[in-house]
């Protein structure tokens, strides 16, 4: 299993990763014009993000995006994971782990990342449970929030 980091041309496989993740876990249709007009501006815009891939043999077997966020409490940024997307024929042979360690790598790269953060649905227990089991903890913060459609 190798992890790099995606390209351009990557961005129909994560289109529609992005879209098979928010069916499963929240029913939601998301439209192929906005999700890939989205995954196409943080692929061409370093400052919004960057997404990783795992593959063996040439073959998307997951990925995730990473996302930014300032810090004025701690003069740092977080590391915000999302868009994780595991090939339901692919889980159980550590997809995410091992993306979720090359995130920690790059991570520690850089001075001014403190942490790693990222949200759950509720309902995902078997996501939460990787997640714990990879050292990350459960914060005391709830998630609120005012979408404009």
């Amino acid at each position: 299993m190798k992890i790099r980091p995606a390209v351009l041309s990557d961005d129909q496989c994560i289109a529609s990763f992005n879209q098979a993740m928010a069916l499963e876990t929240e029913a939601k249709h998301l439209p192929d014009k906005v999700i890939l007009a989205g995954v196409r501006r943080q692929l061409d815009d370093a400052s919004l993000g960057f997404y990783l891939i795992a593959e063996d043999s040439g073959n998307a077997l997951g990925c995730l995006g990473i996302t930014f966020e300032w810090s004025d409490w701690r003069c740092g940024l977080f590391w915000w994971i999302q868009s994780v997307y595991v090939d339901p024929d692919q889980r159980n042979r550590g997809v995410f782990s091992n993306l979720y360690a090359e995130v920690k790598k790059l991570a520690s790269q850089h001075d001014d990342v403190i942490g790693i953060r990222l949200y759950a649905e509720k309902e995902n227990t078997r996501a939460i449970r990787t997640y714990l089991r990879l050292g990350m903890t459960e914060t005391p913060y709830r998630l609120l929030e005012d979408e404009f459609a």
